[in-house]
């Protein structure tokens, strides 16, 4: 593992997933890893600066280190925003120069500014002058017709200068036009070494790398060439993967051994919730993956599915989801 001055705390991360991250899902995670760094879905600055901040911005104070992905372009309402959500108590702004939907596309934000790098500089710099915590920036490799090797070179290069303190890299191009978000997701190829290539060129930059990584294994063989690691669709549709995130990675033990000692940690959290008058599916709908492999592990997907969505649905619903999962099978390990 590379020895740089990347914090720990960005060895390992969860990607921000619109309409999967959210502060129900992030809890979660957080009771499976004290070091993964978690991320907010998107959201834009409009509605950090306009919206009802309490509802979307909020978080339990569980889920630190925590940072907030903005989506926008102009700089002095990312400047705003950015304020915003370090005086929320997030550790870390972090600018979408990545998403492929198309309701980010239509919002001059996400991966079509990487065609503006100028303009990605200057909402960095802007941000940087109005927060002391950390400035970030996820990008892609290139979107089009780009050529990966100056896009990204170009890029990096600007935000560094501009003062971003880190960049997270997904090492696939956005076609945006010709494909779905959805299809951008798969179809374009991963380009693991034009990431490495970009960290050979900034030593001294913090690097991340992410796309289509689906395991703590993979996680290990890329950290020998990048300082950190982002996991999204292996983090979120198989968490108990990240049961093993601190003990593989750090060396130290993690904060509950199996997923049904991690649901015992959860429950007071969602008993809470139900009293402020959360609905029970809002967050038992991030639990589906939580067991695999093992007997039980339908019946627990059933249950929830088909009880927990019910009007007054309460805590004894996942209760009795989980007693259905085999308590003498081996919980599912991280590979």
């Amino acid at each position: 593992m590379m020895n740089t001055a990347v914090t720990d705390a960005a060895t390992l991360s969860v990607a921000p997933m619109m309409d999967w991250t959210d502060r129900h899902c992030r809890v979660f995670h957080r009771l499976m890893s004290r070091r993964a760094r978690l991320y907010t879905e998107m959201l834009t600055t409009g509605a950090v600066i306009h919206g009802d901040r309490a509802r979307l911005l909020g978080f339990d104070a569980s889920e630190h280190p925590v940072a907030l992905q903005l989506g926008g372009s102009d700089p002095r309402d990312l400047a705003t925003a950015a304020k915003i959500g370090e005086d929320f108590g997030y550790d870390e702004i972090n600018l979408n120069v990545g998403c492929p939907s198309d309701r980010v596309k239509d919002g001059r934000f996400g991966a079509c500014l990487m065609a503006e790098p100028a303009l990605v500089a200057e909402g960095v710099a802007a941000m940087k002058r109005a927060v002391k915590i950390p400035v970030t920036v996820k990008c892609r490799i290139g979107i089009d017709d780009q050529d990966p090797e100056v896009a990204l070179d170009t890029l990096a290069r600007g935000v560094i200068a501009a003062g971003a303190d880190a960049l997270v890299v997904h090492a696939r191009k956005a076609w945006l036009n010709g494909l779905s978000p959805k299809e951008n997701r798969d179809i374009p190829p991963l380009d693991y070494d034009r990431v490495y290539r970009l960290k050979a060129a900034l030593p001294h930059v913090p690097i991340t790398i992410n796309g289509g990584i689906k395991s703590i294994a993979e996680a290990k063989q890329h950290l020998a060439h990048v300082d950190g690691v982002m996991l999204g669709r292996a983090a979120y549709q198989e968490p108990w993967r990240l049961l093993t995130v601190d003990s593989e990675l750090f060396g130290e033990t993690p904060p509950h051994a199996t997923m049904k000692d991690v649901f015992a940690a959860m429950l007071p959290y969602i008993e809470r919730q139900l009293a402020e008058g959360t609905r029970l599916h809002s967050i038992t709908r991030h639990f589906v993956g939580a067991f695999h492999g093992v007997p039980g592990a339908r019946a627990f997907r059933r249950h929830l599915a088909e009880n927990g969505v019910r009007p007054g649905a309460g805590v004894n619903v996942l209760r009795d989801a989980i007693a259905l999962v085999d308590d003498r099978a081996r919980a599912a390990v991280a590979a």
